[in-house]
């Protein structure tokens, strides 16, 4: 089970809401003790820059070191 959460501050702790699919699938309940794996993603910046258009001829380098 993978979900996607973003984390958020309650008091000087961080805490994530469980997806109500992942609920629903490992069959969890309230006051239960589960085992969670953190790892952080890379952003994705698939398409932060619009517009830019496509490389010319004019924007190749033609020198390398």
């Amino acid at each position: 089970m993978t979900a996607y959460v973003t984390t958020r501050k309650v008091g000087g702790s961080l805490v994530v809401t469980l997806p109500k699919e992942i609920v629903e699938l490992g069959d969890i309940h309230p006051k239960e003790t589960i085992e969670i794996t953190v790892s952080k993603t890379r952003p994705n910046f698939f398409g932060k820059c619009r517009g830019i258009g496509k490389f010319t001829e004019n924007d190749r380098m033609d020198y390398h070191d």
